[in-house]
């Protein structure tokens, strides 16, 4: 298409300042006359287009040009830049690129404002991130095995809506075609994920978050009072910032948060040893009590 051609054109008139017109020849498979006739099109535009002929010379921008300046300000430019380091932080597939593109364009380098370090995701999840992000673009359906905390592994098929990161980890949003309602899975306990040839028409899903099932069932919030001993001061900082927080003279915290009710929340009690204490609800006490005693006849 001659649309992309010429903006590629400035693209990289932008990037290399000097080319000839064999050399864009050959870029784009077509004639030098072809070339003449887009650079042509491209002066009468208003694009400050102009040629030297013998050594050294070839065809250039006038210095200090910026192609869009008078169609986005410099507030605007600063945001897309801005915008597109995030996403690179991720490592979403040819932001990289693209981030550079529009930084030659705009006349301006990106500030790395962003720096995100998910090792773990990166090596377990990448493929699926890529996977489910094209499903999401292209409105194909996902297909996989989950594994879910209350009806171990069954097969689904979902319209895929949106990646989540939440709570240390990624999720994918989704009209589950098995259980016709919107869904949230967990990514690393999706295994086996394809996408199929198989398009669907977008559905008008404004669904609230905190509806949303995770896998399996609506889980049952409870709200927790527990006791954390001075050592697990850090934990009270990384984990329950923004929860109601009371330090006791004895250096030990009271806190307040509610939590869904599953196997993840008695884990995260347990992983304090006997640096926690549940004070509220009974329930929710019994079990840890319960989970503590099995473990330790399994270590008679």
């Amino acid at each position: 298409m001659q649309v992309n051609r010429l903006f590629e054109i400035i693209y990289i008139l932008l990037s290399k300042k000097t080319v000839t017109a064999k050399e864009l020849a050959e870029h784009f498979s077509m004639s030098q006359r072809t070339i003449y006739r887009d650079l042509d099109t491209l002066s009468l535009a208003g694009i400050p287009i102009y040629t030297e002929k013998g050594k050294g010379g070839g065809i250039r921008l006038l210095p200090g040009f910026v192609l869009n300046k008078s169609l986005l300000s410099e507030a605007e430019q600063n945001e897309i830049l801005s915008a597109l380091q995030g996403l690179s932080a991720v490592k979403t597939v040819d932001t990289e690129s693209v981030l550079k593109k529009l930084s030659t364009i705009f006349n301006k380098s990106a500030t790395n404002w962003l720096e995100v370090d998910f090792s773990d995701w990166s090596y377990q999840n990448g493929g699926k991130f890529n996977a489910l992000k094209t499903a999401i673009l292209e409105q194909r359906i996902a297909e996989f095995d989950y594994y879910s905390t209350y009806s171990g592994e069954t097969h689904r098929r979902i319209e895929p809506i949106q990646l989540w990161f939440k709570s240390r980890a990624w999720y994918v949003k989704g009209f589950c075609l098995t259980r016709q309602e919107v869904r949230l899975f967990k990514l690393s306990r999706v295994k086996h994920l394809t996408v199929s040839g198989e398009h669907f028409e977008k559905r008008d899903l404004l669904a609230d978050p905190t509806n949303l099932s995770l896998g399996e069932r609506q889980k049952q919030e409870v709200a927790l009072k527990l006791k954390i001993a001075p050592e697990m001061a850090y934990r009270v900082m990384d984990e329950f910032d923004g929860c109601e927080t009371a330090k006791l003279p004895d250096g030990s915290f009271i806190v307040s948060v509610t939590w869904p009710e599953d196997d993840w929340v008695y884990g995260t009690i347990l992983s304090y040893g006997g640096y926690i204490e549940v004070l509220e609800p009974e329930h929710i006490r019994e079990i840890i009590k319960e989970k503590a005693e099995k473990i330790v006849k399994t270590y008679l």
